[in-house]
């Protein structure tokens, strides 16, 4: 089979194929981000005479290492970590075979806004070329690049790189089969709070129809205070002066390894919570909370897993050693009330021991929350909620942050997903319940509708657990 040639408006890419699909991989929808470019707009990808090779992975943003959390092997979702190269703002494209004016949907990946990159396994998108969709996935700047709130520099650059890659999108993908007019923004994690972000900036207007928001949070932005408190620490710890031109000349080496230095910044402000809850120090800047804000005139898809907290503490133990105390430490981070609402989850969990409480609290302050406000101020949003059980860890991962990752992308055979210590577990994993999720997702890209009624018409959701989907009330959340 000849390998397929593509031209785009910066020159012709040469990808490779199968029965299942057409793969291009490493196109630039921007120029490379070198010395003080690192912290400037997006600027366009320079022309070429050349037919690009498209048929090989490419170097990722800078970041520092991340493929485990605990005891938690999870490389299959962060990636390799950082291949060099300065040429990383770039798309994978998998198109169906023939492929003409295919619905597109674009994916942003997670990994705490200083990690992750195309190359992780769980992101290879053949099932959704095969099911007819051209899926696009981004890598853009992370940590300090990426999202340091910098005097004399744009904020939340990684977001712009993002409105770069749908730009891109917008010109070229038609040659590659898909369809301009219907384009779904997706995203995980940090990723999906990214998408909250697109939702809510005017700048995005027309690049998208629909968009998918897996455990983000229409209520994930720092303030600029926060922001700003950050800033300073990075500085310090650089020995650099807080604004772009400091930062200008700083080689990337540094601004990676100054990550792990910032662990245990207090955000916590008289007006804001911190909306990371301690994990991560980079993120979206904002001066209004992306579900507080207008959002586009596009169709919503938003979900949480129903166990996203147990990521954070069963790889390491806390699940097991979690007290009251840590309880009420965690719900003094997130609710100014926090007895009231230790209170309310004791009720609603009656059976719960401590580690189980503060793993449900953690989850809801990080992202049940913010995506019921955003499916709120949405007004028509699909929810969904996902239940499957891992049994990894002896069983207490459960429906973990990122446990829908291999059922969307129908990959549940990546290597590295199986096993007691990685995300699926040692168990054989329901492929009905991948088949039924993922062709959810394919049918929402298509038309906007994944298969069952809007939030508003009943305030139902869909429950993805064990073997099927069921529709399900939402859990109240009226304490927060």
């Amino acid at each position: 089979m000849s390998d397929p040639i593509v031209t785009t408006t910066e020159g012709a890419v040469r990808g490779s194929a199968d029965d299942a699909a057409a793969r291009f991989l490493s196109i630039p929808y921007a120029a490379a981000p070198v010395g003080a470019g690192r912290f400037a707009p997006p600027a366009p990808p320079r022309p070429r005479t050349h037919v690009r090779d498209a048929t090989r992975p490419g170097p990722t943003a800078p970041q520092p290492r991340r493929d485990a959390f605990g005891r938690l092997d999870m490389s299959p979702y962060f990636g390799p970590g950082w291949v060099r190269g300065d040429e990383y703002l770039t798309v994978d494209v998998w198109s169906p075979r023939g492929a003409e004016r295919s619905p597109v949907l674009v994916f942003v990946h997670g990994g705490g806004f200083v990690a992750g990159s195309t190359r992780a396994p769980l992101y290879d998108g053949t099932a959704f070329a095969r099911d007819g969709v051209v899926l696009v996935t981004l890598n853009h700047r992370l940590g300090v690049a990426g999202f340091l709130d910098l005097p004399g520099a744009p904020r939340n650059r990684g977001l712009l790189d993002v409105l770069a890659a749908l730009a891109w999108v917008r010109r070229n993908i038609a040659a590659f089969g898909g369809d301009p007019g219907n384009v779904t923004l997706a995203g995980q994690s940090a990723g999906a709070t990214t998408v909250a972000g697109v939702l809510a900036d005017p700048r995005a207007e027309g690049l998208f129809h629909r968009a998918i928001v897996q455990s983000g949070s229409g209520l994930g932005a720092f303030s600029p205070e926060q922001g700003s408190r950050v800033t300073r620490a990075v500085a310090d710890a650089l020995g650099v002066a807080p604004d772009a031109e400091g930062f200008a000349e700083v080689p990337d080496e540094d601004l990676v390894s100054v990550v792990p230095r910032l662990a245990g910044i207090d955000l916590r402000t008289a007006d804001h919570f911190d909306p990371l809850m301690g994990l991560s120090p980079f993120g979206l800047v904002l001066d209004r909370q992306p579900a507080e804000s207008r959002l586009a005139g596009v169709d919503l898809l938003v979900g949480t897993n129903a166990e996203e907290g147990a990521l954070y503490l069963a790889p390491r133990g806390g699940l097991a050693a979690s007290t009251a105390e840590d309880v009420r430490a965690t719900a003094a981070r997130a609710h100014r009330s926090p007895d009231r609402l230790v209170a309310a989850y004791r009720a609603r969990l009656p059976d719960a021991g401590p580690g189980e409480l503060r793993s449900a609290i953690l989850g809801d302050a990080l992202f049940g929350v913010g995506a019921r406000r955003l499916a709120e101020a949405h007004g028509g949003a699909h929810v969904y909620e996902f239940a499957w059980r891992s049994a990894a860890l002896d069983g207490r991962l459960g429906a973990a942050h990122a446990m829908e990752l291999p059922f969307v992308f129908d990959r549940l055979d990546v290597p590295g997903l199986r096993g007691p210590r990685a995300l699926l577990g040692p168990e054989e994993p329901p492929e009905a319940l991948a088949a039924e999720m993922h062709a959810a997702w394919t049918a929402f890209a298509r038309t906007g509708d994944p298969g069952w009624p809007r939030f508003g018409e009943g305030g139902l959701i869909r429950r993805f657990d064990a073997v099927s989907a069921t529709t399900a009330e939402a859990r109240d959340l009226s304490v927060w």
